[in-house]
Formats: C-alpha cells, structure tokens, sequence
C-alpha cells in the first residue's frame, strides 16, 4: 500500500510531467524550502513557493523547455518521502541525463521541504553553467 505522503509525491511528479505548475504549486506549504547543491545558475536556496516558481522559471528558460523527471522509486517512511529519479534536459544542443535522489518532507498532507542530492554534482553544474 502506498503511503498517503508518498501518493502526494508521486502526483507532484505527475502534474509537473503533465506541465500543470498550478498543482504543483498547490501542494507545497506556503513556507516550503528547496534545496539545489553545486555552483550552477540554479543552485541555491528558495523559501517560498514564489522563489520555488521563479526557479522553474529559471530552469526552464536555460534549457528551452525541454525537461523532464524520470521518476524510478518512490520511497516513504512516516513523514519523509525519497524518490529516485532521473533528471533528463537539452541545453545548447546537449542532451544530457543526471541521476537524483529528491528527499520530500510531508506534514498535514502539504510538501514543506525538497532537497536535491545529485549523482555527478560537477558535472550539472558544468550543463547548466
């Protein structure tokens, strides 16, 4: 059976595949952190779902649209929800597929919490550089 926390995540994957950022949005807490590491252009902290839609902005614009989250396991214990994925963009003619692990943190049935841990940090930084 899958976990009310983890069925939260897995929608958000969904509704973003679909492009539906409205319900993305919808499911973070207004006071949601995120979290990207490395030096890139989109690495940084965001605090509010504001920031957090100025980064998908952001992401989006550097690569011309194309993105896209493979996700492979949906992981969750309680509160804590792990998925493994795979991030899959083209920037400047490139294609290019990076590995993830999104750690989400539930409470009352809204995502108060993303951190990003990437497989090859260096090498994302230098795509999105």
């Amino acid at each position: 059976m899958i976990s009310p926390s983890a069925s939260i995540v897995r929608k958000v994957y969904e509704n973003f595949a679909k492009g539906d950022i409205p319900l993305v949005i919808e499911a973070f807490a207004p006071s949601i952190t995120w979290h990207v590491p490395g030096q890139s252009p989109i690495a940084g902290d965001y605090r509010d779902r504001d920031e957090i839609v100025g980064f998908f902005k952001h992401t989006l614009a550097l690569c011309g649209g194309i993105f896209a989250i493979e996700v492979h396991h949906v992981l969750s214990e309680e509160n804590v929800v792990v998925a493994l994925v795979t991030v899959k963009a083209e920037r400047n003619g490139r294609s290019a597929g990076f590995e993830e692990v999104h750690v989400w943190r539930v409470s009352d049935g809204k995502l108060t919490a993303f951190r990003e841990f990437q497989g090859d940090e260096q090498t994302e930084d230098r795509f999105w550089s």
